[in-house]
């Protein structure tokens, strides 16, 4: 895929290399382009990154080949993967609970990533997988991956999630926050807590429904902390339902409740054509919002 940018008369006499810095072309993909790729073009013309911009030109490269994937296709997961949203620089999947998303030494194969190599490499691209945010394995909802080196670290940066989490006892209604650190737990390597020692960590959320026994809240992580939502419930004495790990009963659900239901994220605006992606400079941004529904276990309310 090509990505072309269109120089702007401010850019006019700036280095190419500024100007790529600029249009948010990272340190490490400029490296891969000029070493490994096929180097930049100046209206069609190839340079070095030291050329100076003329207002009107139009910077361009293609990206470079990815690496082989190690992770191994799996097709008939691919069958199954829910996709919520697609364009040429972000994918949103809807991962059910009980999938991984890496392989591990104890889920080796069977993830989401087996998935996704599978589904890229049936239409002909890379299957290397660069998921934006992190679920474990017994969360659901809406886990968003870059496409390509260029969009992976645009999209990082701008990603918000909001999770609904069902806790055990009945909380009041309407509007909370927990600020409280969160470290590891003794010696575990899995399990955390709420500690001194921890690193700040802040989830705020709003109690929906509490009756029979629990409660529903929709929470924002605004730090994104191991565990975080579920150590934070927790430590107020109210574990999320299913959570063994940190108190909860598996009596209403066989996992912890816990589900990102709504993702928004901001990509740079594009014109997109058989051989890549026009860009304007300055990049301007659009917002993109996307929610998965509530999974049937989870609904227990």
């Amino acid at each position: 895929m090509w990505l072309r940018f269109l120089v702007p008369p401010e850019a006019q006499g700036m280095p190419l290399r500024n100007f790529l810095h600029a249009c948010a072309v990272s340190t490490e993909l400029t490296r891969a382009v000029k070493y490994q790729g096929g180097g930049f073009f100046l209206d069609g013309k190839p340079v070095h990154t030291n050329i100076l911009l003329g207002a009107g030109q139009t910077a361009a490269f293609e990206l470079p080949p990815e690496q082989s994937c190690a992770v191994r296709p799996q097709p008939a997961l691919a069958e199954g993967l829910r996709i919520v949203y697609e364009d040429a620089l972000a994918v949103v999947l809807d991962k059910p609970a009980g999938i991984a998303v890496h392989p591990t030494l104890n889920y080796p194969d069977g993830t989401l990533a087996n998935a996704w190599s599978a589904w890229a490499q049936a239409r002909g691209e890379s299957g290397v997988f660069r998921p934006v945010n992190r679920l474990d394995k017994n969360t659901s909802g809406l886990l968003l991956a870059a496409r390509n080196m260029y969009a992976a670290p645009l999209l990082a940066g701008s990603a918000e999630k909001q999770y609904i989490a069902i806790a055990e006892g009945e909380l009041p209604l309407g509007a909370g926050v927990f600020d409280a650190p969160i470290g590891r737990r003794g010696d575990s390597i899995i399990g955390r807590c709420v500690t001194p020692d921890g690193k700040p960590s802040r989830t705020e959320y709003t109690v929906e429904q509490a009756k029979d026994g629990l409660s529903l809240a929709v929470c924002r992580p605004v730090t994104g902390r191991t565990h975080q939502i579920r150590v934070h419930f927790s430590a107020a004495g109210h574990p999320l339902a299913g959570d063994t790990l940190y108190g909860g009963d598996t009596a209403r659900i066989a996992r912890h409740a816990l589900h990102c239901g709504r993702m928004t994220f901001l990509e740079p605006v594009y014109e997109a054509d058989a051989q890549g992606l026009t860009f304007s400079v300055p990049l301007r941004y659009r917002t993109v919002s996307t929610s998965a529904d509530l999974p049937p276990d989870m609904k227990i309310l």
